[in-house]
């Protein structure tokens, strides 16, 4: 590497990290192993944050937030107007199995360099080095755009899921758009306080909530098999349904297979959390893969659940609840009591997803504040030394949720834009990430040693996993219907182009003259 750039933050790393080396072989959770110590120091990073969560924790962190049956069930109707049963069915099981190609190519980087910057980290230090600063910039804001976007929509989910619980018990609710901002502004409050106040007690609440999550699962699965109404095995795995008006039923499957990737994305959320985690390059790895084996496994019964259980679709989609699972739940129990039974264990499972959720945002952003991406990085990157959290990151989160969810009082169209937003950035993350480990396999050059490799399998899987990112990239801007209107226009490409002009100005402007990007503060390991 080039000399390095030594501030007080670096000075104090190196170090700690020269303790690190000469020390023991203590194990604290302040400090984390051995091996964390020697990884913070090699990446000129400073150990601010407690390292309170273990293998059973963090694999419930990452299953929490994937959250795949109870993501299921919310996001179908994305893919049942644009696909139909058949559609919603195939799609998952194409988007599970090739997330997993993807997330092993990114445990594999997190095994490599765990911290919490992820991707805009690994682009820094495996990109090509006359591109690196401008490129882990720009992934570093595309990261902070996908976490924040998807803690507001998760967010607005649940607070909307509540008020379908109240139509549900209220016959003559009537759905006001100021209800559904107030109650995501509510979720974003409690998750707030969750994370600030209950922090240290997260790893244990997680692995808790995960025991609700699978339970949960079997729950609603026994009910919905013995009660509903079972449809036709031959008519479910095939009728692919148009609803969209496109061209033809493939072009409408594709448009739908958002749906279907919301079940099994923010796999990487584990990474975000790595400085959080003993042992992490060990950890975080068969965190990520079983996360995405056994969520993967769960929602894709799940969807074929609810795919025989659903009945009408018209009717589902016409539900005064607004919630097409709902409607299904009431029709499989015909009972309002115990419809609202189980739509309050999938709410309660989405207030959870929002608080892994945040955490993660919260992450992400003091990360790179860390490494003076940001405007006021030394206001973001500030941690709490009571509460041991970055605590101007996490009201940040909750003050972008709260703006975010006012969308809502124009137009929850607009919101669903926002989702597709989150869902561009964190594909393009990924992208150019894993791109920039395959181009130096291509090249023939060293990789970091890890202790998680793909080995002689890792350019295969690389290259699988950015055909399919380019893929779901691409259709992550189409809007739900041929010529829409602009109430049904998908504006997230407007957005997602507005965030890029936005970062490469103010990278031009003010950025490229404070920013140097991670690599600078990597020390060689001899």
């Amino acid at each position: 590497m080039d000399e390095l750039k030594k501030d007080d933050t670096f000075v104090e790393a190196e170090v700690s990290g020269v303790d690190s080396i000469n020390g023991s072989d203590e194990i604290s959770i302040k400090k984390g192993t051995k091996a964390d110590r020697l990884g913070m120091w090699r990446m000129g990073k400073v150990q601010e944050l407690r390292r309170n969560f273990r293998f059973v924790s963090i694999y419930s962190f990452t299953m929490i937030l994937m959250t795949s049956w109870e993501w299921v069930l919310s996001t179908s109707t994305i893919g049942l107007i644009n696909g139909g049963t058949a559609g919603v069915i195939w799609m998952f099981l194409l988007c599970w199995i090739m997330m997993i190609f993807i997330y092993t190519s990114m445990a594999e980087m997190g095994s490599m360099a765990p911290t919490s910057g992820g991707q805009y980290h690994w682009v820094s230090e495996f990109s090509p080095r006359k591109y690196q600063r401008f490129l882990s910039y720009a992934i570093g804001w595309m990261c902070v755009l996908g976490w924040q976007t998807g803690a507001a929509v998760s967010a607005f989910i649940a607070g909307t899921q509540i008020q379908g619980l109240i139509a549900l018990n209220m016959p003559d609710y009537s759905f006001a758009a100021w209800h559904g901002t107030l109650l995501t502004i509510a979720v974003a409050a409690f998750n707030l306080g969750f994370n600030v106040f209950l922090a240290k007690k997260l790893p244990l609440i997680e692995s808790i909530v995960l025991v609700i999550h699978i339970c949960g699962f079997f729950a609603v699965l026994i009910v919905l098999w013995v009660m509903g109404p079972i449809a036709d095995a031959h008519e479910t795995f095939t009728n692919f349904n148009n609803g969209g008006g496109w061209s033809s039923a493939g072009v409408a499957t594709l448009v739908g297979l958002i749906g279907s990737l919301m079940p099994v994305a923010g796999g990487d959320c584990a990474v975000h959390m790595s400085e959080e985690v003993r042992d992490a390059s060990k950890i975080l790895p068969r965190a990520m893969i079983w996360t995405i084996l056994t969520n993967g496994i769960m929602g894709f019964i799940m969807i074929i659940t609810f795919a025989f259980t659903l009945g009408n679709l018209d009717d589902a989609l016409a539900s005064p609840t607004r919630q097409p699972f709902l409607h299904v739940f009431y029709t499989a129990t015909k009972s309002r009591a115990g419809a609202t039974i189980m739509g309050s264990l999938v709410i309660f499972m989405f207030l959870f997803c929002n608080v892994t959720t945040t955490a993660t945002s919260s992450r992400q952003i003091y990360a790179f504040a860390r490494d003076k991406g940001l405007p006021f990085h030394r206001w973001f990157a500030h941690v709490s030394p009571k509460y041991e959290v970055p605590f101007n990151a996490l009201t940040f989160s909750f003050i972008i949720s709260s703006l975010l969810s006012l969308i809502n009082l124009g137009s929850p169209i607009a919101l669903n834009s926002i989702g597709s937003l989150g869902t561009a950035a964190g594909m393009a993350s990924y992208m150019v990430s894993i791109g920039c480990v395959t181009l130096r396999r291509i090249r023939g050059q060293p990789l970091l040693p890890s202790k998680f490799s793909l080995g002689r399998w890792g350019l295969p899987i690389n290259i699988l996993s950015l055909i399919f990112l380019v893929v779901l990239f691409i259709w992550s801007f189409f809007p739900p219907v041929p010529n829409p209107t602009p109430d049904l226009m998908n504006w997230a490409a407007l957005m997602f182009g507005s965030t890029m002009v936005f970062s490469v100005l103010y990278f031009y402007l003010y950025g490229r003259h404070q920013y140097d990007g991670p690599v600078a503060y990597v020390r060689k390991l001899e």
